[in-house]
């Protein structure tokens, strides 16, 4: 039986992280066909985000910006399928990756609304920590939101994360005014100790 060799993440392999319940595939220009209609039916999705895909122009946009940013070892954006429904739900990606560092931030994430509350967002997180923390070696997995952005936080704390503190003023809106950033995150042993089976307990039940 040999010896797996260490894993280092690539930004130009495409990662597919997937279980029963949903599967992430790195986000594409040809993605917007699939997307478009959450930006024009679902505009406020983007309500509390700091860059909107609302409308074609802000899709297009979007998925442009993301992808050069994956190009420039920034960003690792992915497109999310819900298995069930074999329907394109919403996005996500990995962000201001510090790999030297062994720490990034995960968010930019969105799902149409048909899909929330149905455990979908709680299977993507499981597979994205578990990427992060078991297969990148990452030590701390951080996240932000608008402050005002209760049902983000509320996911978020669902999901194990700790709250650090708030930014104040921090970023510019998209659409007008400044934003306080509320910080949370997960530690390597957090996710080990704590997360890892708590969720994988709350992912079972959902399966019931």
């Amino acid at each position: 039986m040999g010896i797996e060799p260490i894993f280092k993440f690539q930004f130009h392999e495409n990662y597919v992280l997937e279980n029963e319940r949903v599967k992430l595939m790195p986000l594409q220009a040809d993605d917007l066909e699939n997307l478009l209609p959450f930006s024009t039916t679902e505009p406020e999705l983007w309500t509390y985000s700091l860059v909107s895909a609302a409308g074609e122009a802000g899709m297009k946009t979007y998925i442009a910006t993301a992808i050069l940013e994956r190009a420039q070892q920034k960003s690792y954006p992915f497109i999310v399928i819900d298995k069930m429904t074999d329907q394109v739900a919403g996005c996500t990606r990995f962000y201001d990756m510090q790999l030297q560092n062994q720490s990034l931030q995960l968010g930019y994430t969105w799902y149409g609304k048909k899909f929330h509350g149905t455990g979908l967002n709680q299977n993507c997180k499981y597979l994205l920590l578990q990427f992060a923390f078991e297969k990148m070696q990452i030590e701390r997995v951080e996240f932000r939101a608008d402050a005002n952005n209760a049902q983000s936080i509320a996911a978020m704390q669902g999901i194990g994360a700790t709250v650090e503190g708030v930014l104040r003023a921090h970023l510019p809106k998209h659409d007008v005014g400044r934003r306080d950033s509320i910080v949370l995150s997960i530690l390597k042993s957090e996710w080990h100790e704590i997360v890892k089976p708590m969720l994988n307990q709350k992912l079972e039940i959902n399966a019931k």
